[in-house]
């Protein structure tokens, strides 16, 4: 069975891949329709990586991970509470924990490059910092 290292590792490569797609922030508003919809995915999709780390890491742990209707956000707080990530970090995040929501229950019409901009400005500095702290408490 992989490591929890390894399992690590290969979500951060389809994080990175995924960042890769992106494009800048400026050409958001000169996106079609379904262009725009896939870099909803792939923030959508960010996000999911995001949890599916911080899932391993507590299960490694054997941390019981949340139930009900709130868990994304209490996998978040509980991340925080375990020392995983930082306040500063779960509330970064907490804003693609927002979109994801939206995402997820909204239609793909009421998607707009104003919404997403700030997400896409962010989304490199938002991840080196989950990283580095991840990689800090695999280390303690």
């Amino acid at each position: 069975m992989a490591s929890l290292k390894a399992k690590i590792e290969a979500e951060y490569e389809n994080i990175d891949r995924l960042i890769l797609e992106l494009p800048e922030k400026e050409r958001l508003p000169f996106l079609e329709f379904l262009q725009l919809a896939g870099v909803a995915t792939i923030i959508h999709n960010f996000y999911n990586g995001i949890e599916n780390i911080l899932k391993l890491i507590l299960n490694e742990k054997n941390i019981p991970l949340p139930k009900g209707g709130s868990w994304h956000k209490d996998l978040l707080e509980l991340a925080e509470e375990k020392g995983i990530i930082t306040k500063s970090t779960r509330e970064q995040i907490g804003e693609y924990l927002s979109f994801r929501h939206f995402f997820s229950h909204a239609y793909a019409l009421d998607l707009y490059a104003e919404r997403l901009e700030p997400l896409v400005e962010n989304i490199k500095k938002v991840y080196v910092y989950f990283k580095d702290e991840i990689s800090d408490f695999l280390d303690r």
